[in-house]
């Protein structure tokens, strides 16, 4: 009995898994789910936790083992979702970026905001000009530190904060000339209000860059905003379609096909490569969330979408969620006393790293592939959060670190850029990709695409994963073939004869298949006596009286005698 009783307790315990999820001011909730809980019990107990109600902006975000991330289904099994090994590490995250985050109902909802933008900020995601990236940097400071104290905040305080990847002195006096000017006052919740506001009007507000090359074989990065989708190159926006104008998204391999409605109704197409089909899945499945959440006026509209235009090839996914129209309906009905918020102050986080020690550097030393661990004391916590940002530059100041920086700052003042007067510049410096190590072998390669010289530690640390520039150049080509429908081996064309012609005779035996049972139901209808329910009121619908009458007895008299007129010829011969 007592050997019964233990084996049952170990086999509950075996289907019990250990989850943490880093939050977004860096602390870390850990909780166990059952082999069979749904992600919406686990992200239940986060806003349980974070006592939010206005959670439908909100998700959570893993990374994979082969470095892809993905957006937790609230709809699946958590373990099943992970290939990872337990136990599981999680990341919570916006996933929907509010259209007006100073509409948010609850100062918690905009503070939760206020704290994913500015790691947005910080990891180079939000580009903008340089007077306001001050004013932002300011807000910031002045909702952390409060008012300035000339006894507390001797000259250069501004700096000992990093707000960007990399920013310049000139940079860091603007900041503290606004503080000390035109914050004075402003409570933490009026400074994150304004901060809201202001970054809401720029136009990377809201953007989360996935990787991918044109058919040109150019680097650029796709990304969905709540206003529409977006396509940069470097630091310019080069295309922006509102979500009204989005006709429909497809994917197939690591090929991604957006597809655009004109005024003239014409569809225009636009084709991307991701690195990898799995990376395409994604961005596939990111599009069709967003716009199901920006573009419906009800959640009752949402249909599932398949990423191909046969509907027995390809994935199929359905986005089950409230809609932005929805959320907002229900954020007007919140009626309790707003909760208390635990805002971090001057405790340094990644996002916001406090730098307490030694000299301040002209430009952030260059990424590692190891996190840098450095007590909290000291300014840095450990770079651990690959889950929804590219690595960032890290600001330690050890031994190591300074005597790279002293040797390399008169080599590398040239090719570093720093913020000029006119545009916040960061992704020569910091790209926005999806984690920790598969973003640095994208950056390498995206820098020796566009001729920017990388160290030659960088090349070293990268060179087992790493494409060289002419392996870049052969990939852009490759690309360019692929769109040209010109170039590649034998064998290559052949697979692809063979995949075309598979396709093919897949369409005609299904098509075959709905004509023979078709024709089966419309014989059923039109020549059975079947009293169902069913029948019965097909029968009586005028339509189809007037097909039964008018095509299909004369149809049916016509094939009769074709039939009788050869029965007779062979009956003859």
């Amino acid at each position: 009995m007592l050997s019964r009783w233990v084996s049952g307790s170990s086999r509950s315990l075996e289907r019990e898994y250990s989850c943490t999820v880093r939050l977004l001011d860096d602390s870390e909730y850990t909780c166990t789910v059952q082999r069979d809980a749904k992600g919406q019990y686990l992200f239940d107990l986060l806003c349980h936790h974070l006592n939010l109600l206005e959670k439908d902006y909100f998700g959570i975000r893993f990374v994979d083992p082969d470095k892809q991330r993905h957006w937790l289904e609230f709809t699946k099994s958590v373990v099943k979702q992970m290939r990872a090994q337990p136990p599981f590490t999680m990341c919570f995250r916006v996933k929907f970026y509010p259209t007006d985050p100073a509409a948010l109902k609850e100062e918690i909802t905009r503070y939760l905001v206020f704290l994913q933008i500015k790691r947005d900020l910080y990891h180079g995601r939000l580009l903008c000009k340089t007077s306001d990236a001050a004013l932002l940097a300011a807000y910031i400071l002045q909702a952390e530190i409060g008012d300035y104290d000339h006894g507390k905040h001797p000259e250069g305080y501004s700096s000992k904060f990093q707000f960007f990847p990399k920013h310049s002195e000139k940079l860091e006096r603007k900041i503290a000339e606004i503080h000390k000017t035109e914050l004075s006052g402003q409570t933490p919740a009026t400074s994150e209000l304004n901060f809201l506001r202001k970054a809401q009007t720029l136009e990377t507000y809201g953007v989360d860059p996935h990787p991918c090359k044109d058919v040109s074989g150019n680097a650029a990065f796709l990304a969905f905003t709540p206003f529409g989708f977006v396509v940069l190159q470097g630091n310019k926006r080069i295309h922006f379609i509102k979500w009204n104008e989005v006709a429909k998204m497809k994917f197939e391999g690591k090929t991604f096909c957006l597809y655009v409605s004109q005024k003239e109704e014409k569809k225009i197409g636009l084709t991307y490569f991701a690195p990898t089909p799995e990376a395409c899945k994604h961005l596939w499945k990111c599009g069709i969330e967003n716009q199901a959440f920006y573009k419906l006026e009800k959640s009752s509209q949402v249909r599932t979408v398949s990423s191909s235009n046969l509907f027995f090839k390809g994935s199929r996914f359905r986005y089950s969620g409230r809609v932005a129209k929805e959320v907002m309906e229900s954020s007007a009905k919140i009626k309790r006393e707003p909760p208390e918020i635990h805002r971090a102050g001057l405790v340094p986080s990644r996002s916001c790293p406090s730098i307490t020690h030694g000299p301040r550097l002209s430009s952030v030393p260059r990424t590692r592939r190891r996190a840098v661990h450095i007590s909290i004391m000291e300014g840095l916590e450990s770079l651990r959060d690959s889950a929804h940002s590219t690595p960032v530059r890290s600001t330690s100041h050890s031994d190591t670190f300074m005597a790279h920086a002293r040797s390399s700052r008169a080599e590398s003042s040239e090719r570093v850029a720093v913020i000029s007067d006119e545009m916040y510049s960061p992704a020569d410096s910091v790209l926005p990709t999806p984690v920790a190590e598969h973003s640095l072998e994208l950056m390498l390669l995206s820098r020796q695409i566009n001729g920017a010289p990388c160290s030659i530690e960088e090349e070293k640390e990268s060179e087992a994963n790493t494409p060289t520039a002419t392996e870049a150049d052969e990939m852009g080509g490759e690309f360019r073939a692929l769109c040209q429908g010109v170039g590649g081996s034998g064998g290559t064309q052949a697979a692809q004869v063979n995949k075309f012609v598979l396709s093919v005779l897949r369409l005609l035996l299904v098509t075959v298949g709905l004509l023979f049972v078709l024709l089966l139901l419309l014989i059923i209808l039109t020549e059975s006596d079947l009293d169902i329910a069913f029948f019965r009121d097909i029968r009586q619908t005028p339509e189809f009286e007037q097909f039964h009458y008018q095509y299909f007895c004369p149809l049916r008299r016509w094939f009769a005698c074709k039939v009788r007129s050869v029965l007779s010829l062979l009956i003859d011969t």
